[in-house]
C-alpha cells in the first residue's frame, strides 16, 4: 500500500510517501497564499526526489484548512434556505436563531417552518406536510437560492420525513445542493441543524475545492484516488467530502495527533502540536483523539457532531517575540516567515530566529540574530515552556504523570523535561507529523440512536451493523472493521424496552483493483 499525505497549515504544506508502513519521503514546502497552488507544489516537490517514478500510487490524502477559513473569515459562503420539519413544537427558536448577526446575514437566504418531525423514540410527530414543503420550495427557487439546509426534530432517530422532503424540493429545484441534518449531527435540533446549514452555505466552496484538488492530482501527473481527512482522524472519498464538507473543520490538528501515535507507537499519550502560528494540544486515547462531548462553536456557531477535544494557543515557530517586556505570540508571522524573519533578511524578531541563534536550528543568516545571547534565548525558551506546560495542565485527565508527543515544525519549543510530564518524546518525522496522519487514516462509520423491543445485545448488534455498513459506503474495506467505541444507555422513560446505542466503527481503505 503507497499513499501520498498532504497536510495544508498555516505555515507550511507537508507531503509524506508511506510505503508499506514506512515514511519513505517527507517534504515541506512554505503555504501559497492560494492553498491549491501550494498543493501541486508538495506534490511537484516530492515527485522531484525520484521516490514516485513507476510506483502506482493507492490513494492521496489531504488535509484542507479552505473550509473552516471560510467560515471563520466570513468568505466564499453560499445563501441557504433553511427548512425545519417540527411545527407547531419548534417556532419559538427559529433556524438562524443563535448565529452571529454579521455570519447570518451572509448565508440566511430565508427560512420555512413546516409541519413534521419524530418524538424521541421514533414515533411521527406530525404527519409531513408535503404541501408546505413543495410551496416552500417554489419560493426557494423564485428567491434564487440553489442550496438548502433541511433539519428535522429527531431526524437521527428516524430520517424518512428529511429524506421524503429532499425529494420534494429537488422536484422543483432539480440542480440544488440539499443537506439533511441527519447526516450530520447527533440527537440536539439547534446545534445539529446549525451543522447542517454550515455546510449547505459550503456547498459552492466545496465543489469548487475538490474539483481543483482533483485537478491537481492529475496535472502533477498521478493516477490514484482523492480522500479528504476528517475531524475524527479519518478519511472520506472525494465524492462525500464534497458533500459534507463541515467534516474536515478541525482535521488538520487530528491529523497531527494521529500521525504523532503512528510515529511514537504511542496509542494514549498527550499530544502537542506546535506549528508555525498555533500550538494544539490533545490526547490520544486508543490511537485516536480523545472528542469533545459539549458544544463546539465555529465561527461563533453552536454545532454538536464529530470534533476532537482540542485547546489552541498563539505559539509557534512563526510567533512574534518582544524581548522587553519578554512576550511570545500570540501573533505570527505565519507563511511570511521566510520572508519577515530576522534570520532570512526581514524585521520581525520570531521564535524561529531564537532557535537559530541558540543553535537548535539551521536555517537563515545565523550572524543577522548573533546579538541574542544565551541567557536572552533560554528567557524566550522558558516563557515557550510556560505556555506549553499550562495548556497541557489544563488538557489533562488526570493527576498523574502523563507522556507527551510533540510533533510539528516549531516542536524544538518544547522542552525534553515539563511538570506534569512523564516523558517528553521527539519523533523522527515529527515536523510532518500532520502529513503522515493524513496518509495512515482509516475510514470511519457511525451509529446513534434508539432501539425498541431489542435484548441489549441485539440492539448493540444492530447499531454495529449500521455503522459498519456506513462505513463501507464511505470506502472502508469490510474485513478491516473494528469497533473503537461502544456506549449503551438503557431509557427508563421511554415504552418498549428503549436504549440508546452509539457505534464507532473503523476500518482501513478498500485498494482500488
Amino acid at each position: 500500500m503507497r499513499r501520498i499525505g498532504i497536510d495544508v497549515g498555516g505555515t507550511n504544506t507537508d507531503a509524506v510517501l508511506i510505503e508499506d508502513g514506512k515514511v519513505i519521503r517527507a517534504v515541506k514546502a512554505p503555504t501559497s497564499e492560494d492553498v491549491t497552488a501550494g498543493i501541486l507544489d508538495s506534490l511537484k516537490s516530492l515527485g522531484s526526489t525520484g521516490v514516485l517514478e513507476g510506483k502506482r500510487i493507492d490513494g492521496v490524502m489531504i488535509g484542507t484548512t479552505h473550509f473552516i477559513n471560510a467560515v471563520v473569515q466570513r468568505r466564499h459562503l453560499t445563501k441557504v434556505g433553511a427548512l425545519r420539519l417540527g411545527m407547531p413544537a419548534s417556532a419559538s427558536l427559529p433556524p438562524f436563531c443563535d448565529w452571529p448577526e454579521d455570519l447570518a446575514a451572509l448565508v440566511c437566504g430565508g427560512v420555512w417552518m413546516v409541519e413534521g418531525g419524530h418524538e424521541y423514540d421514533g414515533r411521527p410527530f406530525m404527519p409531513l406536510d408535503e404541501a408546505a414543503v413543495t410551496k416552500a420550495a417554489h419560493e426557494m427557487k423564485a428567491a434564487g437560492l440553489k442550496s438548502v439546509g433541511i433539519s428535522s426534530i429527531f431526524s437521527p432517530l428516524d430520517p424518512s420525513h428529511e429524506k421524503r422532503a429532499v425529494e420534494l424540493v429537488a422536484a422543483v429545484i432539480p440542480d440544488v445542493a440539499i443537506t439533511c441534518s441527519s447526516d450530520l449531527g447527533r440527537i440536539g435540533l439547534l446545534e445539529r441543524e446549525n451543522a447542517g446549514l454550515l455546510n449547505a452555505a459550503l456547498a459552492d466552496l466545496s465543489r469548487d475545492t475538490i474539483a481543483a484538488f482533483e485537478k491537481a492530482i492529475r496535472d502533477s501527473g498521478l493516477d490514484a484516488p482523492l480522500f479528504i481527512t476528517q475531524n475524527d482522524g479519518t478519511v472520506a472519498e472525494a465524492a462525500q467530502a464534497r458533500r459534507l464538507p463541515v467534516y474536515s473543520f478541525a482535521s488538520g490538528a487530528t491529523n497531527s495527533m494521529r500521525g504523532a501515535a503512528y510515529l511514537s507507537g504511542l496509542a494514549d499519550a498527550m499530544v502537542i502540536d506546535v506549528g508555525g502560528t498555533t500550538a494544539d494540544v490533545g490526547q490520544l486515547k486508543n490511537g485516536f483523539p480523545r472528542e469533545a462531548n459539549s458544544v463546539v462553536k465555529i465561527g461563533g456557531v453552536r454545532t454538536l457532531f464529530r470534533m476532537p477535544d482540542l485547546l489552541s494557543i498563539g505559539l509557534g515557530g512563526g510567533s512574534h517575540v518582544s524581548l522587553d517586556p519578554l512576550k511570545v505570540g500570540p501573533v505570527s508571522v505565519g507563511y511570511r516567515l521566510l520572508k519577515d524573519g530576522i534570520a532570512f533578511g526581514g524585521k520581525q524578531l520570531t521564535t524561529t530566529d531564537v532557535a537559530v541563534a541558540a543553535g537548535i536550528l539551521d536555517l537563515g543568516d545565523r550572524s543577522k540574530v548573533a546579538y541574542l545571547d544565551e541567557a536572552t534565548c533560554q528567557k524566550v525558551f522558558g516563557e515557550a515552556a510556560r505556555l506549553a506546560e499550562e495548556a497541557i495542565d489544563r488538557m489533562k485527565t488526570e493527576a498523574a504523570d502523563v507522556p507527551l508527543i510533540a510533533v510539528g515544525g516549531g516542536a524544538f519549543l518544547i522542552p525534553e523535561k515539563l511538570p506534569g510530564v512523564s516523558q517528553v518524546i521527539h519523533v523522527e518525522h515529527g515536523d510532518c507529523a500532520n502529513a503522515v496522519g493524513a496518509a495512515i487514516a482509516q475510514v470511519a462509520g457511525e451509529c446513534d440512536q434508539i432501539f425498541k423491543d431489542l435484548t441489549r445485545r441485539d440492539a448493540i448488534s444492530a447499531a454495529s451493523d449500521i455503522a459498519n455498513d456506513r462505513a463501507v459506503a464511505a470506502g472502508a474495506d469490510r474485513a478491516t472493521l473494528q469497533t473503537i467505541e461502544s456506549e449503551d444507555m438503557p431509557l427508563a422513560y421511554l415504552p418498549g424496552n428503549s436504549v440508546r446505542v452509539r457505534v464507532r466503527v473503523v476500518g482501513d481503505v478498500k485498494a482500488t483493483a
